[in-house]
């Protein structure tokens, strides 16, 4: 008999972590169960491991959820020492947060003043918590937006990689702020590829509001296109934000299935996001007893799901091959049927490019200069 190999320190707290996050807590016996035996874990946790947890979580952009649930069980136990733990890191990431917020209502309001379309992309989804930088999309041309921000906020371009370059985005460092400003111009995507999700983006944004702040975000199908651009097409792992983030979307009846199919089908990902909204329901159901609520379709064309993700070097990592390969091989076939010869090439530079960055960091332990 095999026998069960056993978890690193890292993989949990990544488990301890997702059931701070997913774990119902309130409902039926079972859920009180699993509430009880989270109860249990975390109220004899060392300090070194809740140091692990805050690394993770804040690699994982969930410091504010997680550790809100992790403060109310230590409240509710009166474990006043823990419960200190927890709400210094929390006040540290909301001044941050608040910090960054300030830059970024300026900045849009900065793009806006000078009749530029903009959309904050990626950094809001994660609300309460915020991402390690702040992401924008616009339509407008690169010099005039590095004019606008050398202008109004004294920023300077920062270094470009090759993938920066081919994706069109650009970064900006801001006195004050010590997140870059990420901007995405007319292009989306690893590559750059994808104009067919960019050029709708700004015409489908919504406004929200995040306190007394309002900004501009791309619709829920457009959020959900960019977030399997980054994790199926690109990256190749999840980060626990985009399992809570779907989560929250799909519990809260925001996404409109059909829309999303028909935008994502026209542009050429939609076995992609399929996929990755059969992982998000997979793990969602391994904490909580239940997944999302899947319409057929989206499950019939999943390719695979959340059996095939596991945990390595700090996230959830999708598997390269044969699985990503071939959605990346069905992106490509897509972009070229519809004769978008410009972006398939763009795209077909991938492997080379991701080879380029293996070998990089095996010789200079970085990929700095080409992701």
């Amino acid at each position: 008999m095999t026998k069960p190999v056993a978890e690193s320190p890292s993989h949990q707290s990544m488990t301890l972590l997702s059931r701070l996050l997913l774990v119902p807590q309130d409902g039926d016996n079972a859920a009180s169960s699993m509430v009880a035996g989270l109860q249990s874990e975390v109220r004899n946790i060392s300090r070194e491991k809740f140091d692990d947890l805050l690394t993770l979580a804040n690699l994982n952009h969930v410091i504010v959820r997680g550790l809100e649930v992790f403060l109310n069980v230590m409240r509710e136990a009166k474990d006043d020492t823990r419960a200190e733990w927890a709400q210094t890191a929390l006040a540290a990431e909301r001044a941050r947060i608040t910090t960054a917020l300030a830059f970024l209502e300026d900045i849009c309001a900065a793009f806006e003043y000078e009749e530029y379309d903009v959309a904050v992309i990626k950094s809001l989804d994660h609300w309460p918590d915020l991402g390690s930088d702040l992401d924008l999309y616009t339509n407008a041309n690169s010099e005039d937006i590095a004019k606008l921000l050398r202008r109004h906020f004294d920023a300077q371009i920062a270094p470009r990689s090759w993938g920066d370059r081919l994706a069109g985005k650009w970064n900006f460092l801001i006195p004050g702020l010590p997140e870059a400003v990420e901007i995405h111009m007319g292009r989306l995507g690893q590559t750059g590829e994808q104009v067919t999700i960019a050029s709708r983006l700004a015409e489908r944004t919504q406004r929200v509001l995040i306190g007394n702040q309002a900004f501009r975000v791309p619709s829920t199908s457009d959020r959900l296109m960019i977030s399997t651009l980054q994790r199926m097409y690109r990256h190749f792992y999840f980060r626990l934000c985009d399992i809570v983030d779907t989560a929250v979307l799909s519990e809260t009846g925001g996404i409109d299935y059909g829309d999303l199919r028909s935008s994502a089908t026209h542009a050429g990902i939609w076995e992609g996001v399929a996929t990755y909204l059969a992982i998000v329901s997979d793990y969602v159901k391994k904490y909580s007893g239940s997944g999302l609520d899947l319409p057929q379709f989206v499950i019939t064309a999943a390719r695979f799901g959340g059996d095939e993700v596991y945990y390595a070097r700090d996230f959830l990592r999708v598997p390269i091959m044969p699985q990503s390969i071939k959605l990346y091989g069905s992106q490509l076939a897509g972009l070229l049927r519809k004769r978008e010869l410009q972006n398939g090439a763009r795209l077909s530079l991938l492997p080379w490019l991701a080879t380029a960055a293996v070998v990089g960091q095996r010789i200079t332990g970085s990929d700095k200069g080409i992701w």
